[in-house]
């Protein structure tokens, strides 16, 4: 069990330092993994950045995800839920628009007009606190492609045994702490798990870009 999302930081921190990545830029699943994001920014001494992407849910039943759609790329649907629905990924355009709509909204909230770390021909390591039901690691790993990324590491603290498996294709390694077989949830393997605040997020965002020097 992690102590909190920054000791869980420190910790992935620690496996990813005895690995080697060309030009590595880390970028965190806002809001839960930013703070241990943040951590492993640090000790690889390298950017820090932000992939936003927002959950589609199922009408009716939001926490069940049935798709969802990152940053200046397509939306990702589950072709399972899908079809225990019985809707297609058309009936969803006007939940994707609103969700872009949000996107854009929290990239204002959190980075203002900051750019994004360049990726083109970099290492791009997605961070979050965990690994529920991947919907949003998904579309966030998807999208980086076409942003240029010369590989794609996924990097969690916990996840399902499966996980491995589930994104085996869309990452090109995954480094995952923890792989209970009893998974219920990404907070019951933390001691301390409360809601990361946005001024949580601004402020990490803000400290890494005075580490490097980027001021905007």
């Amino acid at each position: 069990m992690f102590a909190d999302r920054a000791e869980a930081g420190r910790r992935l921190a620690e496996t990813l330092q005895g690995m080697t990545f060309k030009r590595p830029v880390v970028l965190a699943l806002p809001r839960g993994g930013v703070p241990v994001a943040a951590k492993v920014a640090e000790a690889l001494d390298a950017p820090l950045g932000l992939i936003l992407v927002r959950k589609i849910g199922v009408p009716g039943h939001e926490e069940l995800a049935a798709g969802a759609v990152a940053e200046g790329a397509d939306p990702v649907f589950n072709p399972e839920v899908l079809n225990q629905i019985g809707m297609k990924a058309e009936d969803f355009e006007g939940k994707v628009t609103e969700k872009r709509r949000e996107i854009a909204e929290r990239r204002q909230r959190y980075l203002g007009g900051a750019k994004d770390p360049d990726l083109r021909g970099a290492t791009a390591i997605v961070v979050d606190d965990g690994i529920a039901t991947g919907a949003t690691v998904r579309a966030a790993l998807s999208a980086l492609r076409d942003r240029g990324a010369d590989r794609v590491v996924l990097a969690v603290p916990v996840a399902p045994r499966e996980a491995r498996q589930d994104f085996g294709a869309a990452a090109d390694k995954i480094v995952i702490l923890q792989e209970p077989i009893d998974f219920y949830a990404v907070g019951a393997h933390y001691q301390v798990f409360p809601q990361t605040a946005d001024s949580e997020v601004k402020d990490l965002i803000a400290a890494a870009r005075a580490r490097s020097g980027d001021s905007g």
